[in-house]
């Protein structure tokens, strides 16, 4: 049974008075009795030697014989005034007379011989007993004396028996027992009130001090305890509050570094894997989830090799964990190809979920494309420069040699070194161009700009180029006006580098299609309304394969073609950078039934068409 403290302490002071009461209770009644005992035994003493000495001279030393009835008479008057029960006995244990029993029932009196008194009697001269009296049914003191010295006794001289009641005693003994049941009881009262008033005074700090433990046990900041007192339990209050304010600060530092962990953990796009000496996940954050497509299952508590299975981790997180030494490497991931470069290094813890090994994964992946790209830019750019200078020294060694000195073949060389000349020009004009862009020197005014005359104005450069071939340029334009915002000069060059790729591209007699509509679904992660244009050919068309990249420097699906008909490979790396810079989006799609279709998507103005056209005309 659990019984709180404040119970504790009254019962057991309530105990300790109960045990108190009862032992000074019975000392009392102890020392009570003994005293009146002595007073009787004193009392029977004396009574019995005036008794020795009225009845010695009955008794002479010639043995003769007292009369029955005198004898009688005689033991009845001294036990009249000395108010006590007097019994003669033989030395055989004959009852000769007795106060308490007439002269006619002494024949049914038993032999007093084993009584305790008598026995003493005749081995010392006197005895005495404390018992109930087999006569009178009484508890009696009594006192057994010789009628002569021990040295002078004979056969005739009897033992005189005094026996006194000690029904007063017993009555005064129950008086007392009665007022001491009663001073108890009031004492046990007090006591009691005295007890709880104690344990409550006592305990209730150390309620209040277990209740607050409590709380703080389940997370409530801020408890205090009233200290109220100067002694052991007031100072203990003052140190529960001191070690409340300590583990308040302890747990607050712990919660900001583990938030600060936390919040650094999620902010960092390098993804991070930490695992105890079992291999068992104590910690990722959101970007290793990302990497790995951890982000249905429950990642910590289960070992790494369930969440990631991957030949080249596994070795490298055996590897650290086996030796406890920090190493790298990288690791590619199928079937997305997304290129891992993965650092550890080791924590040093040595038991269940504790960091024994951090694993940081940086994503190479866009690192490694640029570091291709670069190289392909490199490549590229040297053999497109390789190729006009080349065919430039070619010629002019081949006039050095003698063809200077025919006319025609001089101008006919000259007029190839002027081509190729001007190839290389426009490449490194486009080059330069592509460069400013990129590097932000080039500054894009933000105004608005209508699209049915920019785009009327674009065709008609191009019509010449077109007309040539024999191409239907198209346009299909909306009732309403579509107003997009940007730089009206570098829209122009867009669009002329799309429309001018769709002429090249295009055999004779080809079809070429201009439209405008709002898009319906932008690509970009803008929430502006966008404007869709499409430039769409029946040429020769891109394979599937080849569109993802014709946006980059120097790339031609046909080399040969493409440099026939004097292409830098740099115009649609223009036009993406360009259409970047004015927060669109490019990309081109397979025309039906063949050719290409170059989609462009462009933030709509904020002003309404209206305005533009008043701004238009005060121009």
């Amino acid at each position: 049974m659990n019984i709180g403290i404040r119970w504790k302490v009254a019962l057991g002071t309530l105990a300790a008075v109960i045990f108190g009461l009862a032992v000074a209770g019975w000392l009392v009644i102890r020392s009570v009795e003994q005293t009146e005992l002595s007073r009787i035994a004193d009392t029977l003493d004396a009574r019995g030697g005036l008794a020795v000495m009225s009845l010695r001279p009955l008794f002479d030393q010639s043995g003769q014989t007292v009369p029955g009835p005198l004898l009688h008479a005689t033991v009845r008057e001294l036990s009249h005034h000395a108010r006590v029960r007097i019994t003669v006995i033989r030395q055989d244990g004959t009852v000769l007379s007795d106060s308490a029993v007439p002269a006619d029932g002494l024949a049914g009196v038993d032999n007093h011989l084993s009584r305790p008194e008598v026995v003493q009697a005749l081995a010392s001269g006197r005895g005495m007993d404390v018992r109930a009296s087999q006569t009178t049914g009484e508890r009696t003191y009594y006192v057994a004396l010789l009628l002569s010295e021990p040295a002078t006794m004979h056969s005739g001289i009897p033992i005189i028996r005094l026996g006194m009641p000690l029904t007063a005693i017993d009555e005064r003994v129950r008086y007392i027992q009665r007022d001491l049941a009663a001073a108890f009881g009031v004492a046990f009262l007090v006591a009691m009130a005295l007890s709880l008033w104690v344990s409550r005074n006592l305990t209730k700090p150390l309620s209040e001090m277990a209740a607050a433990a409590r709380q703080l046990a389940s997370g409530t900041p801020g408890i205090r305890l009233v200290v109220s007192s100067t002694d052991e339990v007031g100072l203990l209050a003052q140190t529960l509050n001191q070690m409340t304010d300590q583990l308040e600060t302890k747990i607050k530092e712990v919660s900001d570094d583990r938030a600060q962990l936390l919040a650094m953990l999620i902010a960092m796009v390098e993804g991070v894997m930490v695992l105890d000496y079992r291999g068992t996940v104590v910690q990722v954050n959101p970007a290793l989830e990302r990497m790995f497509a951890l982000g249905l299952t429950e990642s910590r508590g289960r070992h790494y090799a369930d969440l990631i299975r991957h030949e080249g981790l596994n070795a490298i997180v055996s590897s650290v964990l086996q030796t406890r030494s920090g190493q790298g490497g990288e690791i590619t991931l199928s079937p997305s190809g997304r290129c891992l470069r993965v650092e550890a290094s080791i924590a040093g813890g040595s038991r269940e979920q504790e960091a024994c090994a951090v694993f940081v994964f940086h994503d190479m992946t866009e690192l490694r494309r640029l570091e291709k790209i670069r190289k392909d830019f490199v490549a590229n750019v040297s053999h497109e420069l390789r190729t006009p200078l080349t065919s430039i020294k070619g010629y002019v060694e081949a006039l050095l040699d003698g063809g200077k000195d025919e006319p025609d073949t001089a101008a006919a060389f000259l007029e190839i070194i002027m081509r190729q000349s001007n190839r290389l020009n426009l490449i490194l004009d486009d080059l330069l161009q592509l460069s400013q862009i990129e590097s932000g020197q080039v500054l894009f005014r933000h105004e608005p700009v209508e699209l049915r005359a920019l785009l009327e104005r674009t065709v008609a450069v191009i019509n010449p180029l077109a007309d040539k071939k024999h191409h239907t340029i198209e346009l299909s334009f909306p009732d309403e006006l579509l107003v997009v915002e940007g730089d009206e000069e570098r829209l122009v060059q867009v669009f002329i580098n799309l429309l001018e790729n769709a002429v090249k591209y295009t055999p004779d007699h080809g079809r070429i299609s201009v439209s405008i509509h709002p898009a319906a679904q932008s690509r970009t992660t803008s929430h502006r309304a966008m404007i869709e244009i499409v430039v769409a050919d029946s040429g020769i068309g891109i394979p599937e394969a080849d569109r993802p990249r014709v946006f980059e420097r120097f790339y031609r699906v046909d080399k040969a073609r493409s440099r026939e008909l004097g292409g830098t490979g740099l115009g649609l790396a223009i036009v993406k950078h360009l259409v970047d810079a004015h927060n669109g989006h490019v990309w081109v799609e397979g025309n039906a039934p063949r050719g290409s279709r170059f989609v462009v998507h462009l933030p709509a103005a904020q002003e309404s068409p209206t305005q533009v056209l008043t701004r238009a005309g005060n121009k």
